[in-house]
């Protein structure tokens, strides 16, 4: 008897679609599709944030502290004021990323845009792309789909919200694009991020320039001990050199623009 089904093209059969044979090309959809939605949009050049999707805005926080009945446990409320105090992260990122899309907005004579680019989450990456929308700039979202947590933030531009399920192609596009990386305080995606990027740039696998702004002080040298890596001889003293430490949006702003210029000369990898 016919088998109606044996003519179907395999491009359209999501069984085949979604097999472990056609794993390769899946991965090869998230290079293609984002790429078509960059070309599109004509963007070649961003400036991405990394970091906790856990941290709130300084009203969110302001709020569940004042919400918080007479009755809460000391543990409860130390809680909620140090999400106040881990808030100021939040405005400060939405601060900078703010700057930065208005000043990318205002240079003359240049064909290059600096486009505002997230992991997509809530917390420090909802803030980035909020800032870039308050300078009615356009900003991007690259999402992951993980369990236990929200995809996506109203902030992204609507074309620019992109979907992975595959990390290393998320991390790819990242990277590729990128003309200067902040990073907020984190966890562990944060991190791995992060030592990615230093590793690719130390290792020369990543040829262009990519200023790196670690931002908080207290927070990036109390978590990495650089000079104790430096006295372990596990890294060399240049390598010290491929970031800098922020404390103020501002400080962040004029180490940021006044590298950012000549980063997208030369390969990407």
């Amino acid at each position: 008897m016919y088998d109606k089904k044996s003519k179907e093209h395999f491009y359209s059969d999501a069984g085949f679609y979604t097999s472990p044979e056609a794993r390769s090309l899946r991965i090869l959809s998230e290079y293609l599709g984002p790429r078509q939605r960059f070309s599109r949009n004509h963007i070649e050049d961003t400036i991405v944030f990394f970091g906790s999707a856990r941290l709130v805005s300084k009203q969110k926080a302001e709020q569940a502290l004042k919400n918080a009945s007479k009755s809460s446990s000391k543990q409860i409320r130390n809680k909620l004021e140090h999400n106040l105090t881990m808030s100021q992260y939040y405005e400060d990122s939405r601060s900078l990323a703010k700057k930065l899309t208005y000043w990318s907005k205002k240079r003359k004579n240049s064909k290059h845009r600096y486009i505002i680019t997230s992991g997509g989450g809530p917390g420090i990456m909802e803030a980035a792309n909020r800032g870039a929308s308050d300078a009615k700039g356009m900003t991007l979202g690259l999402n992951i789909t993980v369990p236990h947590e929200q995809s996506g933030n109203q902030w992204i531009t609507p074309d620019l919200s992109l979907e992975f399920h595959y990390f290393f192609m998320r991390k790819f596009w990242m990277a590729y694009l990128a003309k200067a990386l902040v990073v907020f305080p984190g966890g562990f995606g944060t991190l791995d991020e992060l030592m990615e990027i230093l590793t690719l740039i130390q290792t020369k696998k990543i040829k262009k320039s990519i200023p790196i702004v670690l931002y908080g002080k207290e927070f990036w040298e109390n978590v990495v001990n650089w000079d104790y890596l430096l006295k372990a001889g596990t890294i060399s003293k240049k390598d010290l050199d491929l970031f800098t430490i922020c404390d103020s949006v501002e400080d962040a702003f004029t180490f940021l623009t006044s590298k950012i210029t000549g980063t997208h000369t030369g390969p990407n990898f």
